[in-house]
């Protein structure tokens, strides 16, 4: 029995429609702006998240790599961002090696900071003592947080403070149609006033890889330099741009389908014993709870043919996808509540 894979939305198979459209697309030199299906994917995610221009890069991690090194400056700039975002806990200290960037963790609940506690970190202006304030980066949805949709409210506050200190914006839009599926907002409203923000094919769209970088013209000119730079340009990359076009027409509004099992996994699981859950803290489609030992408990999970992660000792993270449907939530529960009961 093929396991039931809730480690990550990154688990995903491309669909035997998706993989018969990336072996008919046409494709041709992707650095030389010659693949026509690459051209088209860049222009409709530049369009989406209203901006003048796009770039396609193989992975998210990529897409925030560039991203900050288009607005870190030689000579200690600083980069505001939830403690527990994916630039700080999951790119190997890539915004440091690679841009030079003093990273400046904030708090907040749920993996989202307010605008009074990023007008509090700021440094003095002109001060040489000090780091330089620069960039600010919003993980939209959040990750190890849980899932969670920023609150449209909170993150125009947080834009403001940003613009009006002189700031730079930069999103990580791994799960952005999550938001925009679970919220009812369009992706320009979550966009706007950043100057970079990508968009993840290879989560909860279903595509095998890739992601697309978006901003100004100028600022996508010189993010082609920094993919050439680390190894990041293709050639007929047409063949995964044309997975990434499918899932766009056929893999956004299903989400709304992985949000619904996140919700019966999370209801399930608040009715076992040695389980610690807030259901109102599941908004998409991850599901994070407690447990006396996280990591016994997802071996043994793992055991019985169903794959969740541990993030700590105590904390375990599921994520639904499009691979998994009711049958595989009654699956899982069956599996922990065998695993608890027995602990």
């Amino acid at each position: 029995m093929p396991p039931v894979n809730l480690y990550s939305d990154t688990q995903t198979r491309p669909t035997a429609e998706m993989r018969r459209a990336m072996a008919e697309a046409e494709v041709g030199d992707e650095q030389q702006f010659g693949d026509p299906t690459v051209n088209r994917l860049c222009e409709r995610v530049a369009e989406l998240l209203g901006f003048e221009a796009a770039v396609f890069l193989p992975s998210g991690t990529m897409c925030n790599a560039i991203g900050f090194r288009l607005h870190i400056r030689p000579g200690g700039d600083e980069v505001y961002l939830h403690r527990i975002s994916h630039p700080i806990k999951a790119e190997a200290g890539g915004p440091a090696a690679i841009s030079g960037a003093v990273l400046c963790p904030l708090d907040g609940e749920r993996g989202m900071f307010d605008a009074a506690t990023l007008a509090a970190a700021l440094r003095p202006p002109q001060d040489r003592y000090h780091p330089r304030s620069r960039l600010v980066s919003v993980e939209q949805t959040t990750n190890l947080a849980g899932g969670h949709v920023w609150p449209l409210a909170q993150l125009r506050e947080v834009v403001d403070v940003a613009k009006a200190n002189g700031l730079r914006l930069h999103m990580d839009g791994a799960r952005l149609m999550n938001a925009v599926v679970a919220g009812g907002v369009p992706t320009t409203e979550w966009t706007r006033g950043f100057d970079t923000a990508w968009l993840d094919f290879s989560k909860g769209l279903g595509a095998p890889m890739g992601g697309v970088l978006a901003g100004s013209r100028e600022l996508i000119d010189e993010a082609w330099r920094y993919k050439q730079m680390m190894g990041g340009a293709l050639r007929q990359a047409g063949i995964v741009a044309a997975g990434a076009l499918w899932a766009l027409d056929h893999h956004v509004e299903r989400l709304a389908e992985d949000h619904e099992h996140a919700r019966a996994l999370a209801q399930g699981l608040a009715e076992l014993p040695g389980v610690e859950i807030d259901l109102a803290e599941v908004a998409t489609n991850i599901v994070v709870f407690r447990v006396a030992d996280a990591r016994a408990l997802c071996a043994e999970l793992a055991a019985s043919g169903v794959i969740m992660g541990a993030l700590d000792g105590h904390t375990v993270r599921a994520v639904t996808h499009l691979d998994v449907d009711g049958e595989d939530i009654a699956t899982a529960l069956d599996a922990v509540g065998a695993a608890v009961s027995a602990a």
